[in-house]
């Protein structure tokens, strides 16, 4: 594995045009929105390529009969340098890598549901992404039923970018709030006069506009996502920009707030947990 130069980021364009499902944050490293790491098989000609999101998300794509970057690629994936504390979240492209992965980790390959002991390291475990498809129509039933919001819900600015806690926050997903005021957009719920939830753009290419949601633990349960959720949307549909989410399957909060808000699960997807 090697490590591309920034100048040399856009030889990864041409593979990443052929990835069929979501993989924005990919675009948004390679493309220079976000501050990410991409690893090849080659600085002058790579057929193989490995982007790392800052957030964790990574996705390898490219031909996956590289041997000598697919060894180095177990080391990395079972964190056998010592060199991260954190998973790295990982989907491939084309569908062949499949195989190559579960060959190439043999028993130390384990799915999700059979790691009852959720160990964590020298380990690869299976998990499912799910793309999620946006219908208005759905969407519009849902603002039919909506019960209002005993809150309050304001344009995100660089205090609630700063002041975010949790997992999944825009602090995350972009270098700097600066970069997030002038690119992205975000809508932040006030409850009982504290930040309660943030639902914002992780991702924003083109026409489309890939939602990121947080809620404070003790704020959760009182349907404060879903307003703070449908206000974004409000946005994208009034600024001609396509809603996309995605989630882990595992992720029952995540792909039930999806649903409730008009998205469809349209694809599933081999989603790998790396070694920390």
């Amino acid at each position: 594995m090697i490590e591309l130069k920034k100048q040399d980021y856009h030889k990864a364009s041409k593979s990443l045009k052929k990835v069929t499902f979501n993989s924005l944050f990919a675009r948004a490293a390679v493309e220079g929105h976000v501050s990410g790491k991409i690893f090849a098989d080659s600085q002058d000609e790579p057929t193989t390529f490995y982007v790392i999101h800052p957030y964790g998300m990574t996705l390898l794509f490219g031909s996956h009969r590289n041997k000598n970057f697919n060894e180095a690629f177990k080391d990395h994936s079972l964190n056998k340098n010592g060199l991260r504390n954190t998973f790295e979240w990982m989907q491939a492209y084309p569908d062949n890598w499949d195989n190559t992965l579960k060959a190439l980790y043999g028993n130390q390959f384990i799915t999700s549901s059979d790691n009852s002991e959720n160990i964590d390291s020298g380990i690869v475990e299976l998990n499912t992404r799910v793309n999620f498809q946006f219908n208005p129509q759905n969407y519009i039933e849902l603002k039919k039923n909506l019960i209002s919001l005993n809150g309050t819900i304001t344009r995100t600015t660089e205090k609630e970018f700063n002041e975010m806690e949790g997992s999944v926050i825009p602090s995350k997903f972009w270098d700097n709030a600066k970069d997030f005021l002038a690119n992205g957009i975000g809508f932040s719920c006030y409850l009982e006069g504290q930040l309660a939830c943030t639902a914002y753009s992780s991702c924003r290419m083109d026409n489309m506009l890939e939602l990121g949601m947080e809620t404070i633990p003790k704020f959760r349960g009182k349907g404060i996502a879903l307003h703070t959720c449908s206000k974004l949307i409000e946005y994208c549909l009034e600024n001609d920009l396509e809603p996309i989410w995605a989630c882990r399957l595992e992720n029952i909060g995540s792909y039930n707030l999806a649903k409730k808000l008009g998205f469809e699960p349209t694809l599933q997807l081999p989603y790998y947990r790396l070694s920390k």
